[in-house]
């Protein structure tokens, strides 16, 4: 098979997963697979379309191999280790799951599904203070809800110690949370 063969057949299968045809495209999947061990992107693929039909289980190597291997793209790469870090953790394994989501973070600091992932396999480690820390930061920084908006300083304050009890005026900007005292 050419490498044009391979991107042809490659799309075709991304195509039939998109399109509902999750089962036919995970046949074809798996044979590319199987032609082509080492190529990361049809790894990545293969695994998410066993996830994307419950097969978390089966699609664990596949995201392993992706992620071991080159030429992922920065979105790809992002993708794939919010699957497999989710996957880990809908399997219950999840000091794995906070590893690939932490590592997957770290790499991508400013993705907010990665560190909302993470929060719920802290949570699942027993870690919920560091998951509830986590969530609260990303509520601050994404939502745009007016109610939430207004009452943001403190929940960034609050983010940074949840057990915090006297607001301290110098360390936190109190516009907009009259309510709050």
């Amino acid at each position: 098979m050419t490498g044009s063969d391979r991107d042809a057949s490659l799309a075709r299968a991304v195509r039939l997963r998109q399109d509902g045809l999750r089962e036919e495209a995970r046949e074809r999947l798996v044979e590319l697979s199987d032609r082509f061990p080492d190529d990361a992107e049809i790894a990545y693929q293969t695994a998410w379309v066993h996830d994307a039909l419950g097969l978390e289980a089966d699609a664990v190597p596949y995201y392993v191999r992706a992620l071991a291997g080159s030429g992922l793209g920065a979105d790809d790469r992002r993708g794939a280790l919010l699957g497999l870090g989710s996957t880990y953790r809908t399997l219950g394994r999840y000091p794995e799951a906070v590893a690939t989501l932490s590592g997957g973070v770290t790499q991508f600091p400013e993705d907010h599904a990665l560190q909302t992932f993470l929060a719920m396999a802290l949570y699942n480690m027993g870690r919920a203070h560091d998951g509830m820390r986590l969530l609260l930061t990303v509520l601050a920084a994404t939502s745009g809800d007016p109610d939430l908006i207004t009452y943001r300083p403190a929940i960034e304050h609050y983010a940074k110690d949840l057990d915090a009890t006297d607001l301290d005026a110098t360390d936190l900007d109190t516009t907009g949370i009259d309510a709050v005292e």
